[in-house]
C-alpha cells in the first residue's frame, strides 16, 4: 500500500486535533481533503483514491471509481450504500455503527417509559389544567417486572439490553448470528438456528425494533406480527421505517390490536402534513434523530483509526456490509 490517495471528505464533523491524528493514521500517500459538493474537484480525487472516507452515503460517483477499494461511509446506517452494484464490484464498505448507540438505546427507553406511564395523556390534562386527568389510573406499568423484546443485537441492541435490564426487566433478544447472549439478555433467538421472532412478539410487552434494513427484514413487522402480540403491548421503532408495514401499524393502533406504539423512522421523512401517521391513536412520533453524546465524533474517530489499522494489516473490517444486508431499493 505505498502511495495510498485517501479521499477525505472536508465536512466529517472532527475537531483540529481529530483531523490530525486520522491523517497520521493513514497510509503513506497524497490525501485528498475534498469538499463532497464540488464534482470537480471529487471527479479528480477519485480518479487516483483507493480509500475514501465520508460522512454521507455512496453515491454513483464512488461506486464507478476506477481505483477505489475500501470506503468507509461515517454513520451507523448503510442500508442505502448495501446496493447490489457494491457487492459486484468487490468493494468493502464499512460504517461507524455503535457511535450513539447508548443515546438510541436511551431514545428506546424513553419512549417505553413515557407509553407505558401514559404521559401524553397527562400533558394534555397540564395543558388544559386538569389534576388527573386519567380515567383509568390503572392502566398504567412500571417498566420493572416487564418484559422487553429486542429484536437486532448490534450495538444499540447491546446497550438497549443493559439499560432494560437495569429497569428490573425481562430482556429477550433476536439477531441472526448464532452466539452467546451478551449482557443483559435472557434469552436469545437467532435465526442461524432456525428461530424467528414469533416468540418474542407473543412474550413482550415492549418490542423494540433496533435491526438493520434489508431486503430480508423489509415488513418484518406486519400484520401478522401485530396479530401476535399482546394487546396491551407497545412496539418501538429505531430501525427504519421499511421495517414495518406502516398501514398495518396504523390499523393495528386504530383497532387497539396492540396498546401503542413509538417511532423515530418513518415513510416518508420528512413526514408531509397530511399523513394519517400524525392523527394515528397512542402513537409517539419523535422526527428521525439521535441525542448528541459528548464524544460522539471521537467515538466515530476511534473506529475509522481502526478499520485503518486492519485494512493496512488485511483484517476483518469493523461494521463491514456483506450480501446480507443487501437493500434492493437503494
Amino acid at each position: 500500500m505505498k502511495d495510498t490517495a485517501t479521499f477525505l471528505s472536508s465536512n466529517l464533523p472532527f475537531d483540529p486535533d481529530q483531523w490530525v491524528r486520522l491523517e497520521a493514521a493513514l497510509p503513506p500517500g497524497r490525501i485528498l481533503r475534498v469538499d463532497p459538493g464540488d464534482d470537480a474537484a471529487v471527479a479528480a480525487a477519485l480518479a487516483e483514491a483507493e480509500i475514501a472516507i465520508l460522512q454521507s452515503d455512496l453515491d454513483p460517483r464512488f461506486i464507478e471509481a476506477p481505483r477505489l477499494k475500501w470506503v468507509h461511509c461515517d454513520h451507523a446506517g448503510l442500508t442505502k450504500s448495501a446496493r447490489p452494484e457494491v457487492f459486484e464490484k468487490g468493494l468493502i464498505v464499512t460504517g461507524s455503527a455503535g457511535r450513539s448507540g447508548p443515546a438510541l438505546a436511551e431514545h428506546v427507553m424513553m419512549f417505553s417509559l413515557m407509553l407505558c406511564a401514559r404521559y401524553p395523556e397527562f400533558y394534555e390534562a397540564q395543558k388544559r389544567h386538569q389534576w388527573r386527568g386519567l380515567n383509568d389510573m390503572d392502566n398504567i406499568f412500571a417498566l420493572k417486572g416487564r418484559t422487553m423484546g429486542i429484536i437486532g443485537m448490534g450495538n444499540t441492541g447491546k446497550a438497549l439490553a443493559v439499560r432494560a435490564k437495569a429497569f428490573g426487566m425481562t430482556v429477550l433478544g433476536y439477531r441472526r448470528r448464532d452466539e452467546p447472549p451478551p449482557e443483559g439478555v435472557d434469552r436469545m433467538y437467532c435465526s442461524d438456528r432456525g428461530e424467528g421472532i414469533d416468540a418474542i412478539l407473543e412474550q413482550s410487552d415492549i418490542v423494540a425494533l433496533v435491526i438493520n434494513l434489508s431486503d430480508a427484514t423489509r415488513h418484518m413487522i406486519a400484520a401478522d406480527q401485530f396479530a401476535r402480540m399482546k394487546k396491551s403491548a407497545y412496539l418501538v421503532n429505531l430501525a427504519r421505517g421499511a421495517v414495518v408495514d406502516q398501514e398495518a401499524l396504523i390499523d393495528a393502533l386504530t383497532t387497539g390490536q396492540i396498546a401503542g406504539a413509538g417511532i423515530d423512522v418513518m415513510i416518508p421523512e420528512p413526514l408531509p402534513p397530511e399523513h394519517p401517521l400524525w392523527d394515528t391513536p397512542n402513537l409517539l412520533i419523535t422526527p428521525h434523530f439521535s441525542a448528541k453524546l459528548p464524544d460522539r465524533s471521537e467515538r466515530s474517530l476511534q473506529v475509522i483509526l481502526e478499520n485503518v489499522r486492519r485494512y493496512r494489516a488485511g483484517e476483518e473490517m469493523l461494521n463491514q456490509i456483506s450480501k446480507e444486508d443487501l437493500w434492493s431499493e437503494a
